[in-house]
């Protein structure tokens, strides 16, 4: 009888653990509407370890953004797919684990002789290895007690991130390491990877710029957004009668109103004063002159706006995105360096909102900014038009019979000819051209026109 009962205790008290425990489903959630299907980025979380409530454990890349994807319960999660997986919005892509007791096990603070014992087992713990490293220390001679420029750590894109969330240097991680104890696991790790270390390092050696000579090929799948990018490039390509004029801008009436009003423009506003905004400013009343070149086609119609919302392609991790200035012709430059600002600040973080990268009804690019003399930029569809600026180069120019020395930048405008024609396109080119050349004519107002501009 009392074995009887015995095992019926063991048996319902392993049945309650398995009520205690149950397993939550994590599915892709859908980043937008016509999205079907996602690629998981990279797993933010090990496999098999404890996560928290709310903590982020992937990225999922959309081919319009970067989503991450938050634990719904805190426990042990198995992941269901691999990184660089493609795979439906809706499917499961791990679970976790949700154990009530050992959870609730985890919440329980530790009584005062735990951690008394705990801590008297730390301190001996750190005087073991303080012993332990200074006697590998002695054996250590120090060249150089500052990091030279050859010393800078290999950081994965993730963890540059982190120490700069964290405000963490990297010469503090390199003095961290440099007294870091080696155990069997670090010395497991150098042993697997040796090889290839003493093979980059000798053909460093042998040849500084040479490529390494290991005839090496690594294989990557197209993320999503680039898939989808590629995709419209072609269509572009394809499905557009694109044409591109050509102009060149002086801007030494703007570099000299940059010049006198720098600082005056940062205190009044807390906000840097580029070119950018002086180019979207004076798209934005070419537009108005020429709305044909802010207009789109949508099947056998011709759609006109009567606001100019400004796609701005910003270069970030995953690649190139186009977020979109709203209403630019209502903003002051100081409204549109702000923007911007935010907009930018937001790609590099891949925390750009769908609803921040639609729409849009002209586009401008800056190739100027990685050294670009002169391009052919590519429409941004279903747009018409899409103005490239580039470097400023001092060239000489002939002014009033006088050769004289300029800072010039060359434009170009790509444009739909089925919808733009050479008229429209170089007459909105050169009113441009005329607006940055002469800034004045940007805006109207009793005062001091430049000091209306800048809002001061």
């Amino acid at each position: 009888m009392w074995i009887k009962l015995t095992v019926n205790f063991i048996m319902q008290k392993k049945s309650c653990k398995k009520i205690i425990t149950m397993a939550i489903e994590i599915k892709v959630p859908s980043p937008g509407e016509s999205i079907n299907e996602v690629q998981l980025a990279n797993w933010l979380v090990e496999d098999g370890s404890f996560v928290e409530k709310d903590q982020d454990i992937a990225e999922i890349d959309s081919d319009k953004a970067t989503l991450s994807i938050a634990a719904e319960e805190s426990g042990t999660i198995h992941f269901k797919v691999s990184a660089g997986d493609t795979i439906d919005v809706g499917a499961v892509i791990a679970t976790i684990a949700v154990d009530a007791s050992a959870r609730q096990a985890k919440k329980e603070p530790k009584s005062d002789s735990e951690k008394t014992a705990v801590k008297e087992e730390q301190i001996d713990t750190a005087d073991k290895e303080t012993n332990q490293q200074t006697k590998t220390e002695d054996k250590v001679i120090e060249t150089d007690g500052k990091a030279t420029k050859e010393q800078i750590l290999k950081l994965s894109p993730l963890a540059r991130k982190l120490i700069e969330k964290e405000n963490i240097s990297e010469q503090e991680l390199m003095d961290f390491f440099k007294h870091y104890r080696v155990d069997t696991k670090d010395v497991n790790f150098f042993q697997e990877n040796k090889d290839k270390h003493k093979a980059a390092g000798s053909a460093q050696a042998t040849v500084q710029n040479s490529w390494g000579g290991a005839r090496e090929e690594d294989r990557k799948k197209m993320s999503m957004l680039r898939k989808k990018l590629s995709q419209r490039l072609v269509s572009v390509k394809n499905e557009t009668a694109m044409l591109t004029t050509f102009n060149e801008v002086n801007m030494t009436p703007i570099m000299g109103i940059r010049k006198k009003y720098k600082e005056a423009f940062k205190d009044q506003h807390d906000i840097g004063l580029g070119f950018m905004s002086f180019f979207t400013k004076a798209v934005t009343e070419a537009l108005h002159m020429f709305p044909q070149v802010n207009a789109q086609i949508d099947g056998d119609e011709i759609v006109y706006y009567d606001y100019a919302d400004i796609s701005i392609a910003v270069s970030g991790p995953k690649g190139l995105v186009v977020p979109v200035v709203r209403n630019a012709e209502t903003m002051s430059l100081a409204e549109i360096e702000r923007k911007i600002k935010e907009l930018a600040i937001k790609a590099r973080d891949n925390k750009l909102s769908l609803d921040e990268m639609t729409g849009g009804t002209f586009t401008i690019t800056n190739g100027g900014v990685f050294g670009s003399m002169l391009s052919t930029p590519i429409i941004n569809p279903p747009q018409s038009a899409i103005l490239g600026m580039h470097n400023i180069v001092e060239r000489p120019i002939a002014v009033e019979g006088k050769v004289e020395i300029h800072p010039i930048m060359y434009v170009a405008l790509s444009y739909d000819h089925r919808i733009i024609d050479g008229r429209e396109s170089v007459g909105f080119l050169v009113k441009v051209k005329e607006l940055l050349e002469n800034p004045v004519k940007m805006m109207f107002g009793s005062k001091d026109p430049v000091e209306v501009l800048l809002g001061l």
